[in-house]
C-alpha cells in the first residue's frame, strides 16, 4: 500500500488476540488524503499499524499535527495495514517535486516494475522489469539522491528503467498550459 495521510491520533493496542502474548503494537488512526497503490485490496484505511518497540522495527509518527505523510506497508492477510522501519515513509514536505509529481500523476502506471535494492556489489537485475536501487551502496542511506530524482518507469514493451527529468506534461494540463 502507498497512502498519503495526515495522523489523527495514536494508541497502544495488544499485537494479538492471544492473552499469552505481550506485544504491543501502536495503531495510528489516519485520515487518508490519497491512495497511490493497494486500491485493490482496501478501499479506504482508517488504522495503520506498526510495532511498539523501534527495535522491532516500529515508526514513530506525529499525530495531530497539520503534517502529512508518504506511507508505505503491507496489507496483512487480515486486512490490517502493517508499516515497519524497512518502509518508505516520509513527511510529504521532503519530498522532492519530482516525487510528487511522479506520485500523484504517474505512479499507477509503473506498478508493474520492481525495484531492487544493491547493498552490496555485485548487484543484478533477474528480469527485465526490475530498476536496481543503488543509494545503499553508492551513499550509505536508502533514500539518497536516486530516490530523489529518479522514477522506475515502464515502457511499452515492459522493460522498465530509471528515468530523470520532468516527466512529459499529462493531456489535460496542456490544453490549461498551451490553449
Amino acid at each position: 500500500v502507498a497512502i498519503r495521510a495526515k495522523i489523527s491520533s495514536e494508541k497502544v493496542v495488544p499485537a494479538s488476540a492471544d492473552p499469552a502474548d505481550t506485544q504491543k503494537m501502536i495503531r495510528y488512526e489516519i485520515k487518508q488524503i490519497k491512495m497511490f497503490k493497494g486500491f485493490e485490496k482496501v478501499k479506504d484505511v482508517q488504522y495503520i499499524y506498526t510495532p511498539f518497540d523501534s527495535s522491532l522495527c516500529g515508526v514513530q509518527l506525529e499525530a495531530n499535527s497539520q503534517k502529512q505523510y508518504l506511507l508505505t506497508g503491507q496489507i496483512l492477510s487480515d486486512g490490517k495495514v502493517f508499516i515497519h522501519l524497512c518502509n518508505y515513509i516520509e513527511p510529504w514536505e521532503n519530498l522532492s517535486f519530482l516525487q510528487r509529481e511522479s506520485l500523484n500523476h504517474h505512479y499507477h502506471l509503473n506498478c508493474g516494475c520492481q525495484i531492487t535494492t544493491c547493498y552490496t556489489v555485485p548487484c543484478t537485475i533477474s528480469a527485465p522489469n526490475e530498476c536496481l536501487w543503488t543509494d545503499w551502496l553508492l551513499e550509505r542511506k536508502l533514500y539518497g539522491y536516486q530516490a530523489q530524482h529518479y522514477i522506475c518507469m515502464k515502457h511499452v514493451d515492459g522493460t522498465c528503467s530509471w528515468y530523470q527529468g520532468r516527466l512529459p506534461l499529462r493531456k489535460e494540463f496542456v490544453d490549461i498550459i498551451q490553449p
